[in-house]
């Protein structure tokens, strides 16, 4: 797969404090990859770095195997900030001002804003949408010239939950369409809703990264106990399926691949002669993995 985006120890210093450090990533052509991270990780200064608003310290970047140039930019749809436009202009007359400013076909705005579910909005003015209404208008606007990649800085940020569903169902759609996305957020749930791949960034550095069921895993925790924990741990040794487990005191904790369940275990107990007394499941939190992501 083509790599789109690479980043090569890129770094940016404000004065004393190290807003991004020697980050390296690579984003893969029709991959939704997220930047994830609390507010001051460093998301936003490196969306602006590989958009060329912000100058880096050190280190470089390349879009589709080449420096920034006026090409690769037309390649490139971005929105970095709160959705800005003219409030008394129309929907569609505002995107024919972006469309002006970015030399796109005017041909492309009806289709925009249909894709963006504005269609019947088209002619009402700026100041009377909702947040996620201007919210979905900047995204078209972005896709104006039809970019090969789309740039999102914290899409759903201060969005009630019907624009956030919104705003995600428009993400996952456009990336159907074959575009990459790469997004900031510092939510949890959207990134495992939405993205392909992640990229957890803490402090400016990167903690993680990989496909989002890799980093984010949800795997089921489980807790068994029983009379002798000698040849319960002895099994687990010979067990494929068990990834890892710890004994604490008179327990075991242990986590399970992917499409196997407590039933697997507890039956491959029993045919060994082995009776557990406890045996509970628990969901590892997306909070909780995180957690230990950024405390390593």
């Amino acid at each position: 797969m083509a790599t789109v985006l690479y980043l090569d120890e890129l770094s940016k210093k404000y004065g004393s404090l190290q807003a991004v450090h020697q980050l390296t990533l690579q984003v893969e052509a029709g991959s939704i990859y997220g930047l994830l991270g609390p507010n001051g990780s460093g998301k936003t200064t490196t969306l602006g770095m590989v958009l060329d608003v912000i100058r880096p310290s050190s280190g470089s970047f390349l879009w589709f195997g080449r420096s920034m140039s006026k090409e690769t930019k037309l390649r490139v749809g971005a929105l970095l900030e709160t959705p800005n436009f003219y409030p008394y202009l129309t929907a569609k007359a505002n995107l024919q001002v972006v469309a002006d400013t970015k030399q796109a076909d005017h041909g492309h705005i009806n289709k925009m804003l249909d894709m963006v579910g504005l269609g019947t909005r088209s002619h009402t003015t700026f100041k009377g949408f909702s947040l996620g209404m201007k919210q979905r208008l900047a995204v078209a606007a972005a896709m104006l010239n039809d970019p090969e990649v789309l740039v999102l800085d914290e899409p759903t940020n201060g969005l009630d939950p019907q624009g956030i569903a919104e705003v995600r169902d428009l993400i996952t759609r456009i990336a159907a369409q074959g575009k990459t996305i790469l997004l900031a957020s510092h939510l949890l749930d959207e990134v495992e809703k939405v993205c392909t791949h992640v990229a957890v960034l803490q402090a400016g550095k990167l903690k993680a990264n990989g496909p989002v069921g890799d980093i984010l895993s949800t795997q089921d925790q489980l807790l068994i106990s029983a009379e002798e924990l000698a040849p319960v741990l002895q099994l687990l040794e010979r067990l494929p399926y068990v990834v890892q487990f710890s004994q604490d005191k008179n327990s075991i904790n242990l986590s399970l691949s992917e499409g196997y369940t407590s039933t697997d275990l507890n039956r491959d107990m029993f045919a060994q002669g082995i009776v557990l007394s406890q045996l509970l499941v628990r969901r590892k939190s997306l909070e909780a993995q995180f957690l230990e992501i950024t405390q390593k």
